[in-house]
């Protein structure tokens, strides 16, 4: 197979994958917003980043006040995330401080920080030009 045609083909195949990957990835950041939120979370932003990002397609941005929340709150989203979705972080930084921790399932980014570290790293700003999801919390 040629060069191009190879490209072609990765790139026919990689159309035909992405919406049903992005979809999944959609489903498992509004699962990761609502464990957050049962975990008393605040000000959870869900951002589109798929069109300016090639990172993951989606990012949780959530506030947790306390080291043992925002623990709690990682600990909530893990759960909940491979109860429904079957799937573990790949990658999992600042359990250990806890004032920003990281989850990384690939195709979806949460950020929990305590308000200090989301205030000055300012992640939405950041993404701003990113399309928001709207995020109603359960009653």
């Amino acid at each position: 197979m040629s060069d191009l045609t190879q490209l072609e083909y990765s790139r026919t195949q990689s159309t035909v994958t992405d919406s049903t990957s992005s979809d999944e990835a959609r489903g498992l950041i509004l699962t990761a917003a609502q464990a957050a939120d049962d975990r008393k979370a605040v000000d959870i932003v869900l951002l589109q980043v798929s069109e300016v990002c090639y990172l993951a397609d989606y990012f949780a941005i959530v506030t947790g006040f306390s080291n043992v929340q925002v623990r709690a709150i990682s600990q909530a989203i893990a759960d909940q995330v491979e109860e429904e979705w079957g799937r573990l972080p790949l990658r999992t930084q600042g359990l250990s401080d806890a004032s920003w921790v990281v989850m990384d399932y690939g195709d979806a980014i949460i950020h929990i920080m305590k308000p200090q570290e989301r205030e000055f790293y300012n992640l939405e700003a950041f993404w701003g030009h990113a399309d928001r999801i709207d995020f109603s919390p359960a009653p």
